[in-house]
């Protein structure tokens, strides 16, 4: 099956990712992941589907948030269906956007997992997930109720507060709550094959591998404990993660951890600069570097 690629945080919202990930270049037979925030509407996915599995043989799609908001002027009625699904809230968003993403020929965190096999007697199980966030990656002193007024102390607070619904659950906590006890035996069934996990998630599973200095009380929009040891329990040869914008590579209990996000332009300016775009931003998942000698300290990926 070649090789498997990753990428996140596309934002085709910006001119400037458009042209680049116009840029990408064809990979027959291999594979990628987007691990989420293609961008807010229905014409991102498209453009980002449609290339992708042009030039791919196989692609695997996450949700990030912002696939899951519902812009203010999208509220208006409009016949066309680019503008309907843009116009859904909640759970409605996301089944529209998997939607999407299927009649595009890209597997979702919906459809079966995908066994993967590279011809060499390697295999794994390829895991798209969807998992939300809680709240709960803040310090132990900080209680859920006063978590929002804690980030807001700092001037901190997610655009998904508005534009990010739950519907029809009461809040994010429990969309998020529902998703995990969605997802638990899935990864179960699939680590009770014998053969190592690729988890592909949008948000870290792990609150120890978020390091965003300038704004570290946007840690609540992150993730949630509930998955803090799903790399160990499920027997995770690597995780895939975005939303962060900080690319590294780290590893936990023997599980490599990817942080994969590409960014807004002005976060990849200096990767560009030294001469890395879309292509030399992809990260090789399967078969990955050679783990003889794991390192004991992240690897960061800013120029690439």
């Amino acid at each position: 099956m070649g090789k498997l690629y990753a990428i996140a945080d596309l934002h085709l919202g910006h001119q400037q990712n458009v042209e680049a990930w116009k840029t990408l270049t064809p990979r027959p037979e291999d594979s990628l992941i987007i691990a989420g925030d293609v961008g807010e509407k229905a014409e991102h996915l498209r453009l980002a589907f449609g290339i992708a599995r042009e030039r791919f043989k196989q692609v695997f799609w996450v949700p990030g948030n912002h696939e899951l908001y519902t812009m203010p002027s999208s509220n208006q009625k409009s016949t066309s269906q680019a503008d309907s699904l843009n116009a859904l809230t909640g759970v409605s968003k996301y089944l529209g956007c998997v939607e999407l993403a299927r009649e595009c020929g890209v597997i979702t965190p919906e459809d079966d997992y995908v066994r993967w096999d590279d011809g060499n007697g390697n295999e794994a199980i390829i895991c798209p997930i969807f998992t939300l966030y809680d709240y709960s990656f803040r310090p132990a002193h900080v209680t859920r109720e006063r978590a929002l007024d804690w980030a807001l102390e700092v001037d901190i607070q997610a655009t998904d507060e508005a534009l990010l619904h739950p519907t029809p659950y009461e809040t994010r906590d429990e969309w998020c709550h529902a998703r995990v006890a969605l997802t638990e035996p899935r990864l179960q069934a699939a680590a009770d094959t014998g053969l190592p996990l690729i988890i592909i998630n949008h948000w870290p599973l792990r609150e120890d591998l978020i390091y965003i200095p300038f704004i570290p009380r946007f840690s609540l929009w992150c993730g949630t404990k509930k998955t803090e040891d799903w790399h160990k329990r499920f027997k995770a040869k690597v995780v895939v993660t975005g939303h962060l914008h900080v690319r590294r590579s780290d590893w936990k209990d023997e599980t490599r951890f990817e942080e994969v996000s590409l960014g807004y332009p002005r976060q990849w300016k200096d990767a560009k600069e030294h001469g890395n775009g879309i292509n030399e931003i992809l990260r090789e998942i399967l078969p990955g570097p050679d783990e003889t000698s794991i390192p004991s300290t992240t690897i960061w990926r800013r120029y690439g």
